[in-house]
């Protein structure tokens, strides 16, 4: 392998399969979707914290449930389109960020002054700690499990990844050959190939005589005649 192909395999293996972060990425955009609505959702299904009244909004919601959601569906989206690692690495760090949002940013509420967002309105420890966990624990911890999973997936180099960086690369050198040797036989304006303007003549001075042995070839260029051809003219015509 030469120098210079080293980083065109580094460059080739950052390309992965849609499939690597297709999976991860759909199950990360639903809960995201569901931590910025279930808030404003809830209510309808008797799962409400803070208020009972639906698509009700205030800072502390967009805070603590709507930015941190909308964040982690992004994230899951990068990893289902992306094949590229990079940007699927960063949309799993995006949906990471927006699952430790949800596990930590209730107890930050206060300390960063974006509002308060309330308690469970169920009455029992049961129906309290379901709400807690769907809201914000639980579901922050499930995405920063699913999005941790994903990351491991694309920060690994498998040996179908290195494969197809060399069937790749080996396409690539063909149609580059295959497009030199295009230009090579690509011909001029009469349709005939291109030739060099100089040759070397090697043909006999006359029709059915060889060439005198004590005199080299000659170069000449094409459309005028040779120094052995002037000379011959000119002992014709003394005779």
């Amino acid at each position: 392998m030469t120098v210079h192909e080293q980083p065109l395999r580094h460059t080739r293996t950052l390309r992965v399969p849609r499939s690597r972060g297709a999976i991860s990425g759909i199950l990360l955009i639903l809960l995201g979707i569901w931590g910025a609505l279930i808030a404003l959702v809830g209510p309808y299904f008797n799962y409400s914290y803070g208020t009972d009244q639906t698509w009700h909004w205030s800072a502390a919601r967009f805070w603590l449930e709507v930015l941190p959601g909308g964040v982690t569906a992004l994230g899951g989206l990068m990893l289902l389109l992306s094949a590229n690692r990079i940007i699927g690495s960063l949309g799993g760090w995006l949906a990471t960020a927006g699952g430790a949002w949800f596990v930590v940013g209730l107890s930050l509420a206060p300390l960063l002054r974006i509002g308060e967002i309330g308690a469970p309105l169920s009455t029992t420890n049961g129906g309290r700690a379901v709400a807690e966990l769907g809201y914000f624990y639980a579901l922050g911890a499930v995405i920063m499990f699913i999005a941790a999973f994903a990351l491991g997936r694309l920060a690994v180099v498998g040996v179908r990844d290195l494969r197809a960086a060399q069937q790749r690369d080996q396409a690539d050198r063909d149609r580059a050959e295959l497009e030199r040797a295009r230009l090579r036989e690509r011909p001029v304006g009469n349709g005939h190939h291109q030739r060099p303007d100089t040759d070397v003549d090697e043909s006999p001075t006359r029709s059915g005589q060889p060439a005198d042995p004590g005199t080299a070839p000659t170069t000449r260029t094409v459309g005028g005649p040779t120094d052995n051809e002037i000379s011959r003219d000119r002992q014709q015509s003394g005779r």
